[in-house]
């Protein structure tokens, strides 16, 4: 009894010292997160105050960031990023869900080295190929105007499919019987993918849509590159990096943060929405 109750005692006070360490790393990580919240809200303006939490709030901060469009058309930015998102995203879910199916079901010559390939292409990030991008775009005429969209658009979703490692991971537990019952009764391996695979294969759809949607959500490399000095092409990453140089900072630093907040509502509310198929699709992913 005795060496039951040492057990337990010795089981309670490891319980409670790992439930303190768990919560004061969630306060550490969520402490910023409400110190922007607070900031979007200050009625103080400048980014050097005297106090660290606000003394005073108002809703004028998100006022100002949709109506005071004369200096930076947060709204027209907000826009583009939107537009060149969702565009991006369908772009680049076709050819991840399309490349990973190929190389998990269709055996050919050179499968193996290309997968071995397009591993080592992505130990290195995107980044370093951006200046050769940027005049290809440039030698083809997709830098000016409108057409920057067009080009962030084909920056975005150009090399998506090199990511397929962890759709073809989910899409290699799905039994092979299954396709080969389809082929048998006659469908084409375009009819198995769309009306079989995909629909069994939901968890790693969600999970493919919103990494494809975040990745330009929150871009700013690419999106600086190629839209330089055409203020009218500028998404929110660029949009909010300009509120923070020197000749806007004092004015604009809380309009920075309401930005900051706003542009975090709908991943935040796709990944509450979705947050079970995620886990699934990482899960089924890893088991494969």
């Amino acid at each position: 009894m005795a060496k039951k109750k040492s057990a337990k005692a010795a089981k309670i006070r490891n319980n409670i010292i790992v439930h303190t360490v768990l919560a004061i790393l969630a306060a550490i990580w969520v402490f910023p997160v409400l110190w922007v919240v607070m900031t979007s809200f200050r009625a103080e303006k400048g980014s050097y105050v005297s106090t660290f939490f606000p003394q005073s709030f108002t809703f004028d901060n998100y006022i100002k960031l949709f109506t005071g469009t004369t200096v930076l058309n947060f709204p027209q930015m907000f826009m583009n990023t939107l537009i060149i998102a969702i565009c991006s995203c369908i772009l680049s879910s076709f050819y991840v869900l399309s490349a990973s199916y190929c190389l998990s079901r269709v055996r050919f010559r050179m499968r193996k080295p290309f997968m071995n390939m397009a591993m080592v292409l992505g130990l290195f990030p995107g980044f370093m190929s951006m200046i050769a991008v940027y005049f290809i775009l440039k030698a083809v005429g997709l830098t000016e105007g409108s057409l920057i969209r067009l080009a962030l658009i084909l920056c975005y979703s150009g090399s998506a499919a090199l990511g397929f490692q962890i759709a073809k991971g989910f899409f290699d537990t799905t039994p092979y019987a299954i396709d080969e019952a389809a082929l048998i009764d006659g469908c084409t391996r375009g009819q198995i993918f769309r009306k079989i695979t995909l629909p069994l294969s939901k968890p790693i759809v969600i999970y493919t849509v919103l990494t494809a949607f975040i990745g330009p959500w929150v871009d700013f490399i690419f999106a600086k590159v190629i839209c330089r000095a055409n203020s009218d092409q500028y998404t929110v990453a660029i949009g909010l990096w300009k509120m923070l140089e020197k000749e806007y900072i004092d004015s604009w630093y809380t309009c920075f943060a309401a930005g900051a907040v706003i542009i975090s509502i709908p991943i935040a509310l796709l990944f509450l929405k979705l947050q079970k198929y995620y886990v699934d699709g990482m899960a089924g992913a890893v088991k494969g």
